[in-house]
């Protein structure tokens, strides 16, 4: 355990390497916000060494002494909550407001308690008064948690408090890209956590390569691309890790005839651009029928119209810059064949490049040819295309014809109806009026290539878990 940091420039001082570590700097405005550790593989090695000596005195803690622990993480995390936000603010690009910053955290706090208050108890298989068998889960090990830019400290805390809740020991791997957030979200919690029980290593992603491969890593999860996924699959074979991957994403959402398009435009419009669109499950092609379709694109551009864009610490803003150049480039790439494809642009895409940070504007699409690029790819930023459709049956076979399946929406004034259809989407999840919510409480996880495994709840925790029987 550590002294808690509680002010940002205690935080930053817990974690900023000096000038002989790699410059991190503010995708708003250019500015140098600190420096990462340039962490190695010798020091990955270390991390998971004493991970690894940690874990059998962690496991033998009950659920309940480790449930309360994660309370007092909780708490710990709502005690720096603000200069944490300005430092995830800072580093990611996200605003202070709106579903962004102050909310990630708010999110870190929540997830640690539900987490410490789900119960997992020995499920009973038979008791016939001959046999007496039951089931129980009991630590895997030592697991490797590599997280994503968009999410750094939400995403974090998934993959380490049901680990924890489970007795496991944790080495940690933010990107390279946000690795200052995690690092301070980390310094927090280890204010509370045993010695050793978390670590994290901070570097490229050679980094992220070697925990993958580890031998002494018994699980890994990882929040990521598709085709990172599928190379840490690759690399994990050889000493049989167990896996939990969640990956790429494009999420369609239906709009059924009996929609109220002004009723649903604000939670479509958050769907698609909830951190500025950088999000696994968010709404990326939405379909829509021929009888709505112009009162949906002109409910969506008044509310594109209300959101401010901007640099992340000034309060009015709720939407950000892209976290980086690479996904800037792609948003970029996108639009621009739309447009070439003959799309109709609504509002946006016209990035102003005089203005420094990597500013992306609000951009609606519409008249889109459903095989062009920004329909098939998974855009990752600020830029929505809508898709017109005469069949129910054309629009759920447009939403399958993808080969991932993370999460998908369905709107309508009939639940009943919009369930039925949902049944029908080739998804991990389907929200109904909504998109993107995730829960504590309910399990989350993609299906074909966007990865395999659940996460949340008590299913989540047993996925950290290896499942025992017990019979005589």
């Amino acid at each position: 355990m550590s002294q808690l940091p509680s002010t940002y420039a205690d935080l930053l001082a817990a974690v900023d390497a000096g000038t002989g570590g790699r410059e991190i700097r503010d995708p708003a405005t250019g500015e140098t916000i600190g420096h990462a550790p340039r962490d190695t593989t010798e020091d990955l090695d270390d991390a998971i060494a004493a991970a690894t000596a940690a874990q059998p005195a962690w496991g033998r803690r009950s659920h309940k002494e480790r449930s309360d622990l994660l309370l007092r993480a909780a708490d710990a995390v709502e005690a720096c909550a603000e200069p944490l936000a300005e430092l995830l603010s800072r580093e990611q690009g996200k605003p202070l407001n709106g579903p962004n910053a102050r909310f990630e955290v708010g999110a870190c706090a929540s997830w640690l308690r539900a987490t410490a208050g789900f119960e997992l108890e020995e499920n009973v298989l038979v008791d016939d008064g001959e046999t007496h068998a039951v089931l129980r889960y009991r630590p895997i090990g030592v697991v490797g948690a590599i997280s994503p830019w968009n999410w750094p400290m939400m995403i974090s805390v998934w993959q380490l408090a049901p680990a924890l809740r489970m007795g496991n020991t944790v080495v940690t791997k933010p990107s390279e890209y946000t690795p200052l957030s995690v690092l301070a979200l980390c310094a927090v919690l280890n204010s509370v956590f045993p010695d050793d029980v978390l670590r994290v290593v901070s570097g490229e992603r050679e980094i992220g390569s070697a925990l993958s491969s580890h031998p002494d890593i018994d699980k890994v999860m990882f929040t990521g691309s598709t085709a990172t996924g599928r190379k840490i699959i690759e690399s994990s074979a050889e000493t049989i890790k167990r896996l939990t991957l969640e990956l790429g994403g494009n999420d369609p959402g239906i709009v059924l005839e009996d929609a109220d398009p002004v009723a649903i435009a604000e939670d479509l419009f958050w769907g698609a651009f909830i951190n500025t669109g950088q999000t696994c499950a968010a709404l990326k092609r939405l379909y829509v029928p021929d009888s709505l379709y112009d009162d949906v694109c002109a409910a969506l551009v008044d509310v594109a119209g209300k959101m401010p864009m901007g640099v992340g610490l000034e309060e009015e803003n709720v939407l950000g810059p892209l976290q980086n150049k690479a996904q800037y480039d792609v948003v970029d790439r996108l639009v621009e064949a739309a447009k070439d494809g003959g799309a109709k642009v609504l509002v946006g895409g016209n990035p102003d490049t005089d203005q420094p940070g990597f500013f992306y504007p609000t951009t609606l699409v519409a008249d889109i040819d459903p095989d062009n690029p920004l329909v098939t790819e998974e855009q990752f930023g600020p830029a929505l295309p809508i898709i017109r459709y005469s069949t129910l049956d054309e629009a759920i076979e447009a939403a399958n014809s993808v080969d991932v399946g993370l999460g998908a929406s369905v709107w309508s004034s009939d639940p009943d109806r919009a369930r039925e259809v949902a049944a029908r989407i080739e998804s991990g999840t389907i929200w109904i009026n909504g998109h993107g919510g995730v829960d504590p409480r309910i399990p989350f996880g993609g299906v074909k290539k966007s990865g395999y495994g659940l996460e949340f709840g008590v299913e989540g925790l047993k996925g950290l878990g290896l499942p025992q029987v017990i019979s005589g």
